[in-house]
């Protein structure tokens, strides 16, 4: 029978983009269609499909390698004329005639037992049997798996045709939660257990009209990491303002000066170079966590991540060496990453490396808000609306530009006290034009 070469086929502008899963193994039959590696760039992950039905011989990839349009993928064993689908082989035969009772009929040679496409019960602590139907899931749901170190072969699936949905992995996790002992008495312990009740289930639409719309996909594969910061650092905010009166004056001054060089002199220019300033005095602002929890590992380089809305979701590209570049420079920079993710032509490494992150919602509105920190990163700035004032100075009420400043920080590397001189600073190097352009 011929042997083929699969390659991975035109998958748009990604390239060099990573192998996160390998979904069959030498000896696997396949059916057209059927995925057989999962790739992931920065902005998606999505799985190759077989173009042909057949027999995988020898695999031409391995975990972690990178692939573009035209890479070897494995080759594979063309199916042999007649040969019986996989997964058609569940299919009843055709109802026969009444007949008399005749003795059995012989069986088919060499046909192997139908095994179902099922898997075992969720709660099961079995190890995931060796051979046997590949678990069926979209992309997000195997990343969302993998984050938890779930594996999906030992997940039975509630969607259409066995294929496992994220609830079904978040179940499989309480159950095996469920089953951790309890501890000795005195023994340490490591973590946490939570019970918590099942997710109500409600058919929304007997209480009146209601519209199903899928989420973006920027928004599935971002909502897994934003939960997962979420749950997994121990966020406090501390709140704080900043005068910005002469700060704002000294931009209306130069916004010409910019427009002539086509892009907008922004406040988020002016609060990129005093985070930058603040992060300097502050350094354990600019640090991660290593793996082990124990150590704080302190960034020399400065690359700031700037929370940029698209129609598709929130996408966070990065500034990077903000310290040595100017307010024009950063002003013209963040129209040109703003412009790229919106229309979704950020580069791989684009929002990669972050040391610390800015979100700004002044051009909408509100006057405070909790920013999720971006993980590794150990902190993040949330800003709003600036509002005209009074304010009580020299003995009187004077009206002055107050920009709200909203600093979510990882309690397990920084304490409160940290956290209130770091906006301190903060809001006085914005409140003197002159520190601000150091």
């Amino acid at each position: 029978m011929a042997t083929q070469e699969i390659s991975v086929p035109d998958i748009g502008d990604f390239k060099d983009v990573a192998v996160i899963e390998i979904l069959v193994k030498p000896g696997d039959p396949v059916q057209a269609e059927q995925s057989l590696i999962t790739v992931e760039s920065d902005k998606a992950t999505m799985e190759i499909p077989s173009p042909s039905a057949g027999v995988v011989r020898e695999l031409r990839v391995k975990t972690g390698d990178k692939v573009s349009k035209g890479s070897p993928i494995l080759m594979l064993e063309a199916a042999a004329a007649g040969s019986a689908q996989p997964k058609k082989a569940t299919e009843p035969a055709p109802a026969q005639p009444a007949a008399a009772p005749s003795p059995a009929p012989a069986k088919p040679p060499a046909a192997a037992p139908v095994v179902p496409l099922t898997r075992p019960d969720p709660v099961s602590r079995e190890p995931a049997r060796a051979a046997g139907p590949v678990a069926h899931a979209s992309p997000s749901v195997r990343k969302f798996a993998r984050e938890l170190g779930v594996d999906l072969g030992r997940v039975k699936g509630s969607g259409a045709k066995g294929r496992i949905t994220q609830a079904d992995v978040q179940e499989f996790v309480k159950g095996v939660m469920r089953e951790v002992p309890t501890a000795p008495a005195g023994a340490a312990r490591t973590g946490l257990v939570l019970e918590l009740p099942d997710w109500p289930q409600v058919d929304f639409a007997k209480f009146g009209p209601v519209e199903t719309k899928p989420l973006s996909r920027i928004r599935k594969l971002s909502g897994a990491f934003l939960h997962r910061n979420w749950v997994s650092i121990p966020h406090v905010t501390q709140h704080d303002e900043a005068d910005i009166t002469e700060l704002e004056a000294f931009r209306k001054e130069n916004a010409q000066v910019a427009e002539k060089g086509g892009f907008k002199l922004t406040m988020l220019a002016f609060l990129v170079k005093a985070a930058v300033n603040a992060l300097k005095e502050f350094p354990e602002f600019n640090a991660s966590l290593d793996k082990t929890g124990d150590n704080l590992i302190v960034k020399k380089y400065y690359h700031i991540g700037v929370a940029v809305d698209t129609p598709d979701g929130l996408l966070v590209p990065v500034i990077r060496d903000a310290d040595r570049k100017g307010v024009f420079d950063l002003a013209k920079e963040l129209a040109e990453i703003s412009k790229a993710a919106r229309e979704k032509k950020l580069k791989p490494d684009a929002m990669r490396g972050g040391t610390f992150s800015i979100s700004s919602l002044g051009g909408i509105g509100g006057t405070a808000f909790t920013p999720i920190i971006n993980a590794p990163e150990v902190a993040i700035l949330g800003v709003a609306r600036s509002q005209m004032r009074p304010v009580f100075r020299d003995g009187a009420f004077v009206p002055r530009l107050m920009l709200p400043l909203s600093l979510a920080y990882d309690h397990r590397v920084i304490d409160g006290a940290a956290g209130a001189r770091f906006t301190t600073y903060l809001a006085s190097v914005l409140s003197d034009i002159r520190r601000t352009l150091l």
